[in-house]
Formats: structure tokens, C-alpha cells, sequence
């Protein structure tokens, strides 16, 4: 099999390989880049869009969209910080916060497909209103930025757990979990309604339970990287991920993911999402003007986008 068919079934490979020369450019511009103090902090800052990327895509994949996830993201971090306190900021409370954060991003999951699967509602202006929904409860929830978490919580996040860093273990088990999924009947069935829902109807799949179950996917990942942004930034910010929506799916798509849906998998959309972040550093180590970064770095993922669809195209 040659490159180019290889690169044809297998679209991510193409984002790996910028990836690996993103990393070489970055560690020229910036030596310490392969320091391990170093290598951990970008993956802190990384691994919230790898995480909403992760639950995007499997909306992707079934041809809808979730453009909540930054909303989502925001309500969950409000929601935990506002119950540990409330609980009193001891051990019992972390965790009170940690499942009363998880079960709202579960919640809001739901939501989102009861609307889209139940009431087959638009997914693009169902979840851009929810959106709103979901922003408008943060800001209720926490009208102002600061409330912060016990100690324990952030020196937790960003210490070492079983001799690795806990990001590492935190984007491990998301690497894990989409390489199960993967291997499961969920995953194929999932590709089935992003590429022929009329078909994967007549065939006797569950489509409203598929994609309600997709949407609580995304609303879990969207909680856990809530929770890693907690950890984090050590407080409360109903402001919290507005642009994660649109990263992820731009991660999705540079991922190898078709963003009509019926062809992707999640472990292309980690490579995507650290691209997009291996992007951004470069452009700032690069010492480029700050009026200047935003524009080279959407150019920079147009023509990885371009690339990416014209071998698939091929």
C-alpha cells in the first residue's frame, strides 16, 4: 500500500506528520520545548480542547453538531466550584462537586438530544440556543469570576499520581476510551447514521438512542475538561471555554473526521487538537505581531484543512 492510499484511508496520518514538523519548528524557536516541566504545561493547556474534541466527534460522526460544548464547559466549572464551596471545601466536597459537575455536563448532554433526536429539531440552532441557555445558567449560577477551590484540588491536578503527571493520565484514558469505542458496535452503528441515516433506518438501528447517546458523550468529555480547567485555573469563571465549540470541530475535521459525518474516529481528533495548540505556540515563539497571530493561525489551519480534504478527495 503506498503513502498516498495509506494517507487516503487513514486521513489523520497527514495531521500526525504536521504535527511531528510543528514540534520540530517549535523546538527551534524554543529550545526548552522538549523539557519535561515544559511538555507538561502545554499538555495542560492542550488537553481541555482534546478532551471536547474527543465527545465532538462522535456528534460528528453521526452528522449532527455541538456547538454547546464552550457553554457546557462554562456551566460545569460554576456548577462544581459553587457546590464544594457550599459543601464546606473539605475532601467530601471535591468529590460532591466533581459528580455534581459530571451529571450536569451528563445533563446537558441529554438535552441536546432529547431536542435533536426526539424532537428533530435543527442540531446546528438547537445547540447554538442551548448554548445561550447553558451560558445564561453559568452566569446565574456565578455572576462574577474568582470563587476559587480547596488547595488540594488544584495541587492534585498538577502533580504526579502513580509516577505520571495527572494530565498525562487524564489524556491517557481519553486515548483509551476512543480506542474501546472504537472496537465497539456503538462506533460502526454511529458511522452508519452519519453516512446513510435514511439506510441505517430501514435497517433497524436506533437512531434517536445512537445520537442522544453521542450528544452524552460530548457533554461528559465537555464535564472532564471542565474539570481539568478547574484544576487549572484553581476558580470559577462562568466565561470559561467560549471558543472550545469551534476549536473542536476544526480539531475534528484536521483529525481526518468528515465533518458531514459516516467516516472519522476520535484518535484523529487528539492529533488535531494538538496541532491546533502546537499552531498557536509556534506562532507566539515565532515573535510574530499580536495583531498579526490570530490571522496567520487561521491561515495556518485553512490550508491543514485544505490538505486534509483534497487526499481524501483524491
Amino acid at each position: 500500500m503506498t503513502m498516498f492510499h495509506l494517507a487516503r484511508r487513514q486521513p489523520w496520518l497527514i495531521t500526525v506528520l504536521v504535527f511531528v514538523i510543528l514540534a520540530i519548528v517549535n523546538t527551534i524557536l524554543q529550545p526548552s520545548f522538549v523539557d519535561p516541566t515544559v511538555m507538561r504545561s502545554n499538555l495542560s493547556t492542550f488537553l481541555p480542547l482534546i478532551l471536547v474534541a474527543i465527545g465532538q466527534t462522535y456528534v460528528i460522526l453521526a452528522g449532527d453538531i455541538d456547538l454547546s460544548v464552550g457553554s457546557i464547559v462554562a456551566l460545569v466549572n460554576v456548577v462544581t466550584v459553587t457546590v464544594i464551596t457550599l459543601l464546606g471545601g473539605t475532601l467530601g466536597a471535591v468529590f460532591g462537586g466533581l459528580a455534581a459537575g459530571f451529571c450536569v455536563g451528563l445533563l446537558c448532554g441529554l438535552i441536546n438530544g432529547f431536542f435533536i433526536s426526539g424532537l428533530r429539531f435543527q442540531p446546528i440552532v438547537t445547540t447554538f440556543a442551548t448554548g445561550i441557555i447553558f451560558a445564561g445558567l453559568a452566569i446565574w449560577v456565578l455572576p462574577q469570576a474568582g470563587l476559587p477551590v480547596p488547595d488540594a484540588y488544584w495541587q492534585t491536578y498538577t502533580e504526579s499520581l502513580l509516577g505520571l503527571p495527572v494530565v498525562l493520565l487524564v489524556l491517557i484514558f481519553g486515548a483509551i476510551f476512543t480506542l474501546v469505542v472504537s472496537r465497539l458496535p456503538f462506533h460502526t452503528r454511529l458511522i452508519a447514521v452519519g453516512g446513510n441515516r435514511t439506510g441505517a433506518f430501514q435497517s433497524g438501528l436506533q437512531l434517536g438512542g445512537l445520537r442522544i447517546g453521542a450528544y452524552m458523550i460530548s457533554g461528559a468529555f465537555a464535564s472532564f475538561a471542565a474539570l481539568c480547567l478547574t484544576g487549572e485555573t484553581a476558580s470559577g469563571d462562568p466565561l470559561l471555554g467560549a471558543s472550545l465549540a469551534l476549536s473542536s470541530i476544526s480539531a475534528v475535521v484536521l483529525g481526518g473526521t468528515a465533518l458531514a459525518g459516516g467516516f472519522g474516529n476520535a484518535t484523529g481528533s487528539i492529533v488535531g487538537a494538538l496541532v491546533l495548540g502546537m499552531i498557536g505556540n509556534v506562532i507566539f515563539f515565532a515573535g510574530l505581531p499580536f495583531e498579526y497571530q490570530t490571522l496567520v493561525q487561521g491561515l495556518i489551519v485553512l490550508a491543514a484543512l485544505a490538505g486534509g480534504v483534497f487526499v481524501t478527495r483524491r
